[in-house]
């Protein structure tokens, strides 16, 4: 992809709306489901993450259906169906024969082509920019799970792909999950509203263990290749996870961005490096960004995981007037001139909230497009990860117009991968 370089100006000016000539490119091909219309679901990506949110798109809505299901390993689809149905203990909601379920790199494609209304994208982030654009460029909803890229030229794409979905009235729903929580919700919302004040500064954390260690290189089965390989053992290289900055604290960094009303941050700097040596895969173990916003508020983000260390995943904005904070066992409060703690009835499980309100937005004809905000975050985790990588000060605008391409052009199991190693701040260069 040859980008066009973009401002933060432009970002924030085209991120929040629909350019009228590209509006008049896709008419609406949706409308209002009735009760009576039975929707289609198409799952690509089986793992643990995507089984969830099967079952969850499952128990959502009365009149869905499991119709065709995507992954490169037939036993992985086996154990997800497995799951699912266990799960969700209807056997009516399930319609998966054989012939719909497609294993292979370009399983993506026959599922959006089989007939599916709705899409959910859980594979390793890597390939979502590819696979989002194909799902929205054939007119499907779509939920998909956090981050929505890897790289900037994946960022780009996925920029196109929200407009193309806002255009076509498609609903999109991200997996950044916090967002549904009733509790953050309230909270977030006395925060914008000015409870604490003015914002000085925000820290957030994600320090906890290794999500999925890489195996020593002698456990390496015979005769599988390295795309196989890595696939395999994604968490640890980051053209397909995006290294644990962007993969896992992407959360924490959600949340930050939220405090500031999902405003581009305008540079960042950041320390990190690989504490616990690894055989193979490439990503950091911890990083600590510092983002500046206009006016000189800061964002700290902590990012660590490593076993046998301290853990905690909270937030802190500090006002003017107090500490708006996310604490333990989802403590949620604020304290300062205007005290106040959520004491209203336990929230809904946040994942089948995200699934309840995207399937009652596309009955209602008025889908959920979390687009804007998506990328927002998703692109600051990627800034924060290159100014660790790199040790520079990177600017939004510096990110957004990266020429880096992580993820490679992939064929088939035997395309030639080049993995970069372990990135060196002073001397890994900013491309």
């Amino acid at each position: 992809m040859k980008p066009t370089p973009t401002s933060r100006r432009d970002f924030l000016k085209t991120s929040s709306t629909v350019a009228l000539g590209g509006a008049l490119a896709f008419p609406s091909i949706t409308k209002a489901a009735g009760a009576g219309d039975k929707l289609r679901i198409g799952f690509i990506g089986c793992g643990g993450r995507g089984s969830g949110a099967a079952a969850q798109a499952l128990k959502a809505d009365s009149n869905v259906e499991l119709y065709a299901v995507g992954d490169v390993f037939q036993s992985q689809i086996d154990k997800s169906l497995k799951a699912v149905q266990a799960d969700v203990a209807k056997p009516e909601k399930f319609n998966v024969p054989a012939e719909r379920q497609f294993v292979g790199i370009d399983s993506y494609q026959k599922v959006i082509n089989s007939g599916v209304d709705m899409v959910i994208l859980t594979t390793p982030p890597g390939f979502r920019p590819q696979h989002l654009r194909a799902a929205v460029e054939a007119g499907k909803h779509v939920f998909l799970e956090k981050p929505m890229a890897t790289d900037a030229p994946g960022i780009r794409s996925v920029i196109e792909s929200v407009k193309i979905a806002k255009e076509k009235k498609l609903a999109m729903v991200a997996g950044f999950c916090w967002r549904y929580d009733a509790s953050l919700r309230e909270l977030f919302k006395r925060i914008h509203d000015g409870q604490i004040g003015e914002i000085r500064a925000v820290y957030a954390n994600y320090l906890t263990g290794p999500v999925k260690p890489m195996p020593p290189a002698d456990t390496r089965p015979a005769g599988i290749t390295d795309m196989e390989w890595m696939i395999r053992n994604w968490y640890n290289f980051n053209w397909l996870s995006g290294d644990g900055l962007v993969e896992q604290a992407v959360h924490a960094v959600d949340w930050v961005g939220w405090v500031m009303k999902d405003q581009a941050p305008l540079r960042c700097t950041a320390v990190g490096g690989r504490q616990i040596p690894a055989e193979g895969g490439n990503i950091y173990d911890h990083i600590e960004v510092n983002f500046e916003w206009e006016g000189g508020v800061r964002g700290f983000l902590a990012q660590r995981q490593i076993t046998g260390c301290y853990g905690e995943n909270n937030l802190y904005a500090i006002g003017s007037k107090g500490v708006a904070s996310i604490g333990r066992q989802r403590s949620v409060r604020i304290t300062g001139d205007n005290p106040w703690r959520y004491e209203g009835e336990k929230p809904a499980d946040m994942y089948q909230v995200e699934h309840d309100e995207l399937f009652a937005s596309i009955r209602a004809g008025n889908p959920i497009n979390d687009g804007d905000r998506m990328v927002t975050s998703t692109l600051m985790a990627i800034m924060g990860r290159t100014a660790g990588y790199t040790g520079l000060e990177i600017t939004w605008d510096m990110m957004l117009n990266s020429k880096q391409v992580l993820v490679p052009d992939i064929k088939d199991w035997n395309t030639p991968i080049e993995v970069p190693p372990l990135a060196m701040p002073g001397r890994t260069k900013f491309i």
